[in-house]
């Protein structure tokens, strides 16, 4: 038997980070991976635009007037992963490249999650960090962040 090789921490976050590289966004790649208690990927996910809009059609700018920006537009990572599971999300986990905005909270929340395993939280100091924490903490959802970085072996037990 081997004994180096991946966590599934680092695998988990790997398929978010792979699923991340879909990504068309050219300033933020988000990707999720939801697992269910038997440690099966249940549905994955990245931020993107609704199936039929075309990329090359809509704006991907951060700035100017709102309409003309990429947020009214983009569907978040955790939302495309909880939309294409394939399975009740009861009780499992999502792996989230960038830990979930005030939106994406409370999709997490009604679909059942219980876990989130996040690797950046470079947003934590913004109003919607502080309002997703605040429905986590009330939804009694379980938060870790993990440092994976790039995928490498690692001595596990």
């Amino acid at each position: 038997m081997r004994d180096v090789y991946i966590s599934w921490d680092q695998y988990f976050m790997g398929v978010a980070k792979l699923s991340a590289l879909r990504s068309k966004d050219p300033n933020t790649q988000v990707g999720a991976c939801i697992i269910n208690q038997d440690k099966r990927i249940v549905g994955i996910g990245y931020n993107g635009l609704p199936r039929g809009c075309a990329d090359d059609v809509f704006p991907w700018k951060s700035e100017g007037e709102y309409i003309d920006t990429k947020y009214p537009y983009v569907v978040h990572a955790e939302a495309n992963a909880i939309l294409n599971a394939t399975q009740n999300l009861k009780g499992s986990t999502i792996y989230v490249t960038l830990f979930p905005c005030n939106e994406c909270a409370k999709l997490i929340i009604q679909s059942g999650i219980k876990e989130i395993v996040f690797e950046s939280d470079k947003y934590k100091d913004s109003e919607h960090f502080a309002a997703a924490m605040k429905m986590f903490k009330a939804a009694n959802i379980n938060l870790r962040k993990v440092e994976v970085g790039e995928l490498s072996y690692a001595q596990t037990p």
